[in-house]
């Protein structure tokens, strides 16, 4: 009976912590035991914390974990031989960084905090044998780099037949769909990212993000005072996109 009453004590515990995460996923397949649910609890106990600026990790770092973002947000870039940078990814709490070392073992981006953030560890050799012996916990994990390449695809579309307005409303879009999905709100929402990364995530010039955000806002789009975006015609922005999904 003990075990029994535990159990959902537990649950309820890991939802409050993880609500809204991905983590959750990993934490909380459907059908495990008490004890299951202890061996994930443990695997994945360890906490850190990146302030704004500084590197989860670079490119060529060896791989040994991935992250769960618990509060804050981040990009990913990669450098080319020149210098520059190209920012490929915006990732908020509730999505996981570092899926791309699996294949090579090694990061070959960098992760940057945009601001003070929390992540949770998850060493990939425990994970790698835990879903060995959890066949639902690797079931979910499947579904979750599903989920990545189905985004990435997403990006490629964006960059290779939009133009810059419809790039920028897919991208305003695809930001408050999935803060909406973790509780905030649908029309409202406050940039982490300069002007200028939006520009390199997207294949825009500054110039010509600052200039499509201005003629969003004359148009009745948008309402845009510096990071703050409210958006006041979402059948339009849809409209601008079609059915491209990013």
């Amino acid at each position: 009976m003990n075990s029994m009453s535990e159990a959902p004590f537990r649950i309820d515990a890991l939802k409050v912590a993880c609500s809204s995460c991905n983590l959750r996923e990993l934490c909380l397949p459907v059908g495990l035991t008490a004890e299951q649910l202890s061996a994930l609890d443990t695997m994945v106990s360890t906490r850190r914390s990146v302030k704004r600026g500084e590197a989860l990790f670079h490119a060529g770092e060896p791989f040994g974990a991935l992250y769960a973002v618990r509060t804050g947000f981040f990009k990913t870039i990669v450098s080319a031989a020149d210098g520059r940078e190209q920012v490929t990814g915006f990732q908020m709490a509730g999505e996981l960084i570092g899926l791309d070392g699996i294949g090579t073992d090694q990061h070959t981006c960098d992760a940057v905090a945009l601001e003070d953030s929390q992540v949770c560890m998850i060493p990939y050799n425990q994970l790698e044998s835990l879903s060995r012996e959890f066949t639902l916990l690797q079931h979910q994990f499947h579904k979750i780099m599903s989920r990545e390449i189905v985004r990435d695809h997403g990006v490629m579309l964006l960059l290779g037949s939009m133009r810059a307005e419809e790039r920028l409303a897919a991208f305003v879009l695809n930001l408050t769909q999935r803060l909406q999905a973790r509780g905030f709100s649908a029309s409202a929402l406050v940039l982490r990212m300069t002007r200028e990364e939006i520009g390199s995530y997207l294949g825009l010039k500054l110039e010509t993000v600052s200039r499509t955000f201005s003629k969003f806002q004359d148009d009745g789009l948008l309402e845009v005072k510096q990071r703050d975006i409210r958006i006041l015609d979402l059948g339009a922005l849809q409209r601008l996109v079609s059915s491209v999904n990013c």
